[in-house]
C-alpha cells in the first residue's frame, strides 16, 4: 500500500507517518524544510520538497497513492495572522483535495476538527451537528471553510474524502493549549486562566490511529469524530496534581475575567512562550465547550483511546524532560518570566475581586 501524507512533519501527521510506516505502507510525505525532510526520513518516508498551495509541486508523488492524508495546517500559537491561515487551511486544502481526486486516488482522509462546531454550551455533540456553530478562533473559521465549503462540496461531486475530526490532542512533542497548559502545570505558575473551559482529551497516538482505521475501515463520504473524554481544564489541573504530587495552580480565573484581561494575557504570552494559553486567541476560547463523542468511530471502526492516567503520565514525564533539558539561562529566564507571570496574576485576580464586589 502507497501513501501520501501532508503536514507529516507536524504533531498528528509524525504519528501517522510512523503507524504507516510500522504497518509496511510505502510512505511519501510532502515537507516544506531539510530539517522536517530529515526527520521525516529517518522514520522511513520518502520525501518531497513542496507546499499544499502548489498543486503542481505534489503531483508526480501524488499518482498512484492508494490512499492522502491531508493533515497539513496552519495552526495558531498567540494571535495568528488570518490571511496566511486562510491561505494554508482553505486554499491548501482544496488543492490538495482537488488534486487527489484529480488523479482518481481511491480514499483520501481529510483532518477537520470539532472546533467547527464551536462552543457546544455543554452539550456532547456527533457527527450530525449543524454546521452553524460561532467560530471563535481563526484556525476554527478556516477549518470550518476547509470542512464545508472545500471538502463537503467535493464529496458531493464524488470525492472519496473521509473526513475525521480530532478533538483536543496531547502526548509527547505536542504543542497547543493542551500542552502550554501541562507546562504553566510543571513551571509552578500561580495562576491559570480560562480552567472552566472543557475539552477532549486524546493521546496522539490514538488519533493518528482513528486516521489510518478511517481509511481502511471508514466509509467514503463519512465523518468521525475522534475525541476522548471531556474534562474541563480545572479538573485536568487536579488530575496533574494526583499523578505528580506537585501542586496546582491556586488563582484560576473565569472567563468573564479572562477575556477583560486579552491584551494583558498576550504581553505574558509573548515573554513566557505559551503563546495558545497566554493570548488574545486563547481568551475568546476561554470558558466555551469544545466537546464530542466519538460512539461512531468506536463502533464502525473500532477505534479506541488509551486511559488517560497512562497517557498524561508519559507526557508529563516528557514536559520534565524537556524543561529540564532547557539551557540553565534559559531556565533562570523562565524564572523571571513566572514572576512576571505572577505579577500578571495578581493584577488580574485583583480585578477580579473587585468586580466581584461590585456585585
Amino acid at each position: 500500500m502507497k501513501a501520501f501524507v501532508t503536514g507529516g512533519s507536524g504533531f498528528i501527521g509524525r504519528n501517522i507517518i510512523l503507524k504507516l510506516v510500522d504497518r509496511g505502507y510505502e510512505v511519501t510525505a510532502l515537507v516544506r524544510s531539510a530539517e522536517s525532510a530529515e526527520d521525516l526520513a529517518a522514520l522511513g518516508a520518502n520525501i518531497i520538497v513542496g507546499d499544499v498551495t502548489d498543486m503542481e509541486s505534489m503531483r508526480s508523488a501524488m499518482q498512484d497513492r492508494d490512499v492522502v492524508y491531508h493533515v497539513a495546517a496552519h495552526v495558531e500559537t498567540g494571535d495568528p495572522d488570518p490571511v496566511a491561515m486562510e491561505i494554508t487551511n482553505v486554499g491548501g486544502t482544496r488543492k490538495v483535495l482537488r488534486l487527489a481526486h484529480e488523479l482518481q486516488v481511491p480514499k483520501i482522509v481529510f483532518t477537520s476538527t470539532i472546533a467547527v462546531f464551536g462552543d457546544t454550551r455543554g452539550e456532547l455533540v456527533d457527527e450530525s451537528c449543524p454546521a452553524g456553530g460561532v467560530a471563535l478562533t481563526e484556525h476554527a473559521r478556516t477549518k470550518w471553510l476547509a470542512h464545508y465549503k472545500v471538502a463537503v462540496p467535493l464529496i458531493e461531486k464524488g470525492a472519496p474524502i473521509i473526513i475525521v475530526m480530532p478533538g483536543a490532542v496531547y502526548g509527547p512533542n505536542g504543542r497547543g493549549l493542551v500542552t502550554d497548559m501541562m507546562r504553566i502545570f510543571y513551571r509552578g505558575y500561580p495562576v491559570v486562566a480560562g480552567a472552566d473551559t472543557v475539552l477532549t482529551f486524546a493521546h496522539v497516538a490514538d488519533i493518528a490511529e482513528g486516521h489510518i482505521l478511517a481509511a481502511e475501515r471508514g466509509r467514503v463520504g463519512d465523518t468521525y469524530i475522534l475525541a476522548g473524554p471531556a474534562v474541563p481544564l480545572g479538573d485536568m489541573l487536579d488530575f496533574w496534581t494526583y499523578l505528580t504530587g506537585t501542586k496546582a495552580p491556586k488563582i484560576r480565573l473565569p472567563a468573564s475575567v479572562v477575556r477583560r484581561s486579552a491584551p494583558l494575557l498576550s504581553l505574558v504570552g509573548r515573554v513566557t512562550g505559551l503563546q495558545t494559553a497566554f493570548s488574545r486567541e486563547g481568551a475568546m476560547v476561554a470558558g466555551a465547550t469544545f466537546i464530542a463523542r466519538s460512539d461512531k468511530a468506536r463502533v464502525r471502526l473500532g477505534w479506541e483511546t488509551r486511559p488517560l492516567q497512562n497517557g498524561m503520565l508519559e507526557t508529563l514525564e516528557w514536559i520534565a524532560s524537556s524543561e529540564e533539558s532547557r539551557h540553565e539561562q534559559v531556565r533562570r529566564r523562565e524564572k523571571q518570566l513566572g514572576a512576571l507571570a505572577f505579577l500578571s496574576a495578581g493584577v488580574l485576580s485583583a480585578g477580579w475581586l473587585s468586580s466581584r464586589r461590585r456585585k
